[in-house]
This record gives structure tokens, C-alpha cells and sequence, in this order.
């Protein structure tokens, strides 16, 4: 009876270069078929590109259109199966089909877009490309992503320890104790500052609803990029390291909801899909960075994930506070 569970990732693994194959194929085969069913009302020169008022400002020739597009479609799929099978990557490789997911369906998107935009205009310059049909892309790629992440399956989890193997930090009775770390991540410092700008630089040029979107999505991605983790007798509290005046939090779990917490290394990409806070299906984290962090067994069963130096004293005291708290809930 054990065994069935183990008997069931070689068949998923099987199917996996398929799974991550299919989207590509799909994508071709259905710009292919667009492309059959209006090529005698498309122009010549096809229109290409748009501008920002749906007007085409761009052109090709309409023979030999596909013939780039759909090599390249074939190619990614060939390199998105390919990385999705290497030893190394097997942990991520879920979050690698999603991905190929995500891009064959934007180029497919944008690719029968053109052609059907293109069908039955006599002047490829009369073409007209509304702002919210080309803006549809990312709703439907990320649509995509997830049906490609869903069909994947569940990446391999790292090793657990047996309950009650979790270290414990030698404190006397009735005393206390804390223990806090910054964790930063340049990469998103970067990110939320060029957001950021280019947010501003949109409200300069009369885009204001780009600009709110873009400077609020800046604002939040800065907000995250420098985190203040603490564990005390509160429990762990995760906190912006700025402004921290103002007393905001992300999240706070207290010592009565902790079953267990130990240190692991945590694959930001393999295990999360990238970096910032995430959610996966039985638990979710802050991760900043790959390498060292704290992983807090709930006592609902869920999982949450910190990276942050230092881990091990962290999950230590953590179980300490743990231990103090089980015996004021059974008393």
C-alpha cells in the first residue's frame, strides 16, 4: 500500500517532455490554422506593430510571415523540454513547463492577433489594433502559466526531519531571549526602482493610470526588498526593515501555532517559482534569495519559509518558545 505513491512519479515524469513540449506545438498549430483560414483576405504588407492609440506603425511582407515565428516557437520548445529534464533543474522543472506555457501562449496570442486584425483590410496602414486586445496577452499567458504548472505536478520536496528531531535553544526557565536578521535582495531593489521610474516617467509624459499602476507596483516591490525577520516570545514577525515606525508587519506567527521549525536550504526557484512572498499548495514563504532559511511547520499542517541568515538559532529558539507555549494550551 506504501509503495503506490512511488510508483506514480516515474509515470509523471514519463509524460513530463510532453507536457512541456505541448505548448509550443499547440501555439504553431494554431497560427498555422489562422493563417490558412484568412490568407486570402490578408494584405500585403502585413501590419506588424502598433502604437499606443492602436494605430499600425509597423510593417512586413505578408509571404514568408510565420516562417520566423514558428521556427523560434519550435526551438523554445525544444530548449523549455530539454531544461525541464536536466538532473540539476529537477526541482524547478514544474516551474520551467509553467514558464514555456507563458511564453507559447503570448507569441501565440500576439501571432493570431496580427493575422485577424490583418483579415480583410484592403491598406495595411487602415489597420486599427485597440490597447485592451493587445493588453489581453497577459491574462491569457498567465492563464496559460498556470494550467502548464498544474499539469507538471508537484516538485520534489526537500527531506523533513522526524518530528521532534528539531533543536531546541538551552534557555532557563522564565527567562527571554531574541534574535533578528535583515534579509535584502538587490535584484528586486532594482526591479521596484526601475518600476518606479518608469512609473514617474509615464506621469511626465500625461499617462496617468499607467503611472499610479506602475508607481504603486514599484512602491510595494521596494517594500519587500528589505525585510526585518524576528523571533522572540511573540513568535516570528516579519517586518519592512523601513519604515519600521510606523509598526507594519507582513506577517507574525506565534509560538502556539508553531508544531516545529528547523533550518534547510531553500530553492527560491525550485521550490517557490522566484522571489518575494509566495504561495504554493500546502504552504507558502518570503523568499529573498536562495540558500539558508527557516522552515515553520504550522500546527494546522501547513509550511511557511523565511531566508535569512542564521537560521538554525533562529528555528532553535523558535522551538523554545514553542515547548513554553503547548503547556499553557493544555492547561
Amino acid at each position: 500500500m506504501k509503495r503506490a505513491p512511488r510508483l506514480s512519479l516515474p509515470l509523471k515524469s514519463a509524460f513530463r517532455p510532453l507536457i512541456a513540449a505541448f505548448p509550443f506545438v499547440a501555439a504553431a498549430a494554431t497560427a498555422t490554422a489562422v493563417h490558412a483560414s484568412v490568407s486570402t483576405r490578408l494584405p500585403d504588407p502585413l501590419a506588424t506593430h502598433f502604437d499606443a492609440a492602436g494605430r499600425a506603425d509597423g510593417f512586413c511582407a505578408t509571404h514568408g510571415f510565420l516562417t520566423g515565428p514558428l521556427l523560434a516557437l519550435l526551438a523554445l520548445g525544444v530548449v523549455f523540454t530539454l531544461l525541464g529534464e536536466v538532473p540539476k533543474l529537477a526541482t524547478a522543472a514544474p516551474w520551467v513547463i509553467a514558464t514555456g506555457y507563458t511564453v507559447a501562449a503570448g507569441i501565440g496570442y500576439a501571432l493570431c492577433l496580427t493575422l485577424l486584425g490583418n483579415a480583410g483590410a484592403a491598406d495595411a496602414s487602415a489597420v486599427r489594433l485597440p490597447l485592451w486586445q493587445v493588453l489581453l496577452a497577459i491574462p491569457v499567458a498567465l492563464l496559460a502559466g498556470v494550467l502548464g504548472r498544474l499539469l507538471a505536478g508537484a516538485a520534489p520536496r526537500p527531506p523533513r526531519r522526524p518530528a521532534g528531531d528539531a533543536p531546541r535553544l538551552d534557555l532557563p526557565a522564565g527567562t527571554t531571549a531574541g534574535w533578528s536578521r535583515t534579509i535584502s535582495s538587490p535584484p528586486l531593489m532594482a526591479l521596484g526602482g526601475l518600476v518606479l521610474c518608469g512609473g514617474l516617467a509615464t506621469g511626465v509624459l500625461g499617462s496617468w493610470f499607467s503611472c499610479v499602476i506602475l508607481v504603486l507596483s514599484g512602491t510595494v516591490c521596494l517594500a519587500v526588498t528589505s525585510v526585518r525577520v524576528t523571533v522572540d516570545r511573540r513568535g516570528l514577525t516579519l517586518a519592512p526593515a523601513l519604515p519600521q515606525a510606523f509598526g507594519i508587519r507582513f506577517r507574525r506567527i506565534g509560538p502556539d501555532r508553531v508544531a516545529e521549525a528547523t533550518s534547510r536550504r531553500v530553492d527560491c526557484f525550485g521550490e517557490f517559482g522566484g522571489w518575494g512572498y509566495r504561495v504554493r499548495g500546502r504552504g507558502s514563504g518570503l523568499v529573498l534569495r536562495s540558500g539558508e532559511g527557516i522552515a515553520v511547520r504550522l500546527t494546522s499542517g501547513r509550511e511557511f519559509v523565511v531566508t535569512v541568515d542564521d537560521a538554525a538559532t533562529a528555528a532553535a529558539l523558535l522551538n523554545t518558545y514553542a515547548d513554553r507555549a503547548r503547556p499553557r494550551q493544555g492547561g
